[in-house]
């Protein structure tokens, strides 16, 4: 396994980072992977790609829902499920993120899956999913995902440290025209924990920053064949006490920790972020009236400032964790995507003074 971006110096923003660094810091959160992998390198059917799933705590979400909220920052992708976390604000199944070919078959087969586990429930949910296009490494049109899959990584969906890089979802992923994939960062503040997950599949070479520096500008080499504008998917946890409205804010700045990074959100791209809060756990079922607890808006709202910084900076620094961890993968008809050449961005990061070792 490589090293993470913090590991080797590379420290982006200023808040603290919870103890894995990652979006399992919020007590509760889940992330299983399937990944699959099928034919030889070269092969023109060969298979990269995988499905993540996310639980929002430890329990079934239908049973315990939370409010959630979605902000689409370029449309040119696809969320299912997206319209009723818009009118309700509620978070009841998992959020999936896989294959842009594969999104309707996850959608059906975490139905199914659910179905096992709760046949009332599942007659009522729509599940979440959101996906990136991993078509240039793997054989999309031979529908390699199953349910099994599916069902594979919402039953190993664990806390505790996430696997990055090149796996589940990410296997086929791109990130400015090096090997992405998932990434996963986290941030305290006020006593809150911020976590955020990222599928990358985006950005242009020039355009790569890291810590605030031109990288990309000085590694023009290890290019793929083709160059697509790609999608990010960002799923944003916290358990500080957020309502709906607060969470769409939150995943706004999703979106700027993408810029930061080099994103433009480019005019072919889907950069599609989701935030949820586990603080406040809804009665099955709706209705009724229920006690909450909720950071005050208005004017003077700095604890909401600082939960939006640290959306940024995770978001950010998932980023280049899902860039460090990635490694070269080699798909269908040979096409290949090369990992981030790390001894050669270290020495750009140390040149521009930006590596604390």
């Amino acid at each position: 396994m490589r090293a993470r971006a913090r590991e080797l110096g590379v420290v982006i923003g200023e808040l603290p980072t919870g103890p894995l660094n990652a979006i399992t810091d919020v007590a509760g959160v889940r992330v299983g992977h399937a990944s699959v992998i099928e034919g030889e390198d070269g092969d023109p059917h060969a298979v990269r790609t995988g499905v993540t799933a996310i639980f929002p705590h430890e329990g079934w979400p239908w049973d315990e829902p939370v409010y959630a909220g979605v902000h689409i920052l370029n449309g040119y992708g696809e969320t299912i499920g997206v319209n009723h976390l818009r009118e309700w604000g509620v978070l009841m199944t998992p959020i999936l993120l896989t294959s842009t070919a594969q999104i309707g078959q996850a959608y059906d087969a975490a139905l199914r899956w659910a179905a096992g586990i709760d046949e009332r429930a599942a007659r009522e949910i729509m599940p979440v999913v959101s996906e990136c296009d991993d078509s240039f490494l793997s054989d999309v049109l031979s529908f390699p995902l199953t349910r099994e899959h599916v069902a594979a990584a919402l039953g190993g969906a664990r806390p505790g440290p996430v696997e990055e890089g090149s796996v589940g979802a990410g296997v086929g992923m791109q990130c400015f025209d090096f090997k992405g994939g998932i990434g996963t960062a986290s941030r305290v503040v006020d006593g809150s924990t911020v976590g955020v997950l990222v599928l990358t599949n985006h950005g242009s070479r020039p355009e790569l920053l890291l810590a605030g520096v031109p990288v990309g500008r000085e590694i023009p080499d290890l290019m793929p064949t083709e160059h697509t504008e790609g999608s990010c998917v960002a799923v944003v946890a916290t358990d500080a006490p957020l309502l709906p409205h607060q969470l769409r804010r939150m995943a706004v700045r999703a979106g700027m920790g993408l810029a930061r990074g080099g994103s433009s959100a480019a005019n072919g791209s889907g950069e599609q972020m989701i935030a949820f809060s586990t603080a406040n756990r809804l009665p099955a079922g709706g209705g009724g009236v229920v006690g909450l607890r909720a950071v005050a808006d208005g004017p003077g709202g700095e604890t909401l400032s600082r939960l939006f910084r640290a959306v940024v900076e995770a978001t950010e620094e998932a980023v280049a964790n899902a860039l460090f961890a990635a490694t070269t993968v080699v798909g269908r008809c040979g096409n290949t995507l090369h990992a981030l050449p790390v001894e050669r961005a270290l020495e750009v990061l140390e040149r521009h003074g930006r590596l604390a070792r």
